[in-house]
């Protein structure tokens, strides 16, 4: 069966080393901060000033003025520090974060991702992510695999506007587990129960499956 929100987050947060600074974009992202293994420190960035975003808070825990860049109230680390949007941004830009997760509408084999508007649609901004997408070491897209009429969002090439070119190594989705390299999709992990053959079917751009795909585990 496809994976939850929740158990795509979980399995992004398998991506974090100890010592990482993470930028955690709107969305399946930002539920990843829930899942960080207790055994490693790695310090989360919200790009509107805070670094050191802990889990969402309980109930009890709510403070209104605590907020990551999604307006959702968060909580703060031990250690975490508040600054202004513009320090926010030149960490990013300076190359200070180690890895960012990002959603998308679309991404393609050269590693182009489209996330931030669909001609038509009423769209708020650009937002941060064309800075994170060319300041992040690395990037990880989270998102589902298939639109919902069906429609592959892993393509040959990217049908909307672009956020970033040629930058995106790796995607998790409901599906799995895939790296970008060499103008194709490698297959690296398949969700639990989820056949190689559906996610063939489900994946437009040029797939490269390598023998046996082990499932996800959490």
């Amino acid at each position: 069966m496809a994976l939850t929100r929740d158990q795509i987050a979980m399995r992004v947060a398998q991506e974090f080393q100890d010592g990482n600074y993470v930028n955690l974009g709107i969305g399946i992202p930002t539920l990843a901060a829930n899942y960080v293994p207790n055994n490693i420190e790695v310090m989360l960035q919200s790009e509107n000033g805070l670094l050191g975003m802990g889990a969402y808070p309980t109930e009890e825990q709510v403070d209104a003025d605590m907020i990551n860049a999604g307006k959702e109230t968060v909580t703060a680390i031990t250690g975490a520090s508040i600054f202004s949007s513009a320090e926010s941004f030149a960490m990013i830009r300076g190359g200070h974060v180690d890895f960012t997760v990002l959603g998308a509408f679309e991404v393609d084999v050269n590693g182009n991702i489209a996330s931030w508007m669909i001609p038509g649609k009423l769209i708020k901004g650009m937002g941060g992510a064309m800075d994170l997408v060319a300041g992040a070491k690395n990037i990880i897209v989270t998102m589902t695999h298939a639109d919902k009429y069906g429609n592959s969002k892993l393509l040959q090439s990217c049908t909307l506007p672009l956020t970033g070119v040629n930058c995106i190594t790796r995607i998790i989705t409901d599906l799995a587990v895939l790296e970008v390299a060499n103008g194709a999709f490698h297959l690296k992990e398949r969700a639990p129960g989820v056949s190689t053959d559906e996610i063939k079917e489900k994946t437009a751009g040029k797939l490269i499956v390598e023998g046996d795909i082990p499932e996800m585990t959490f």
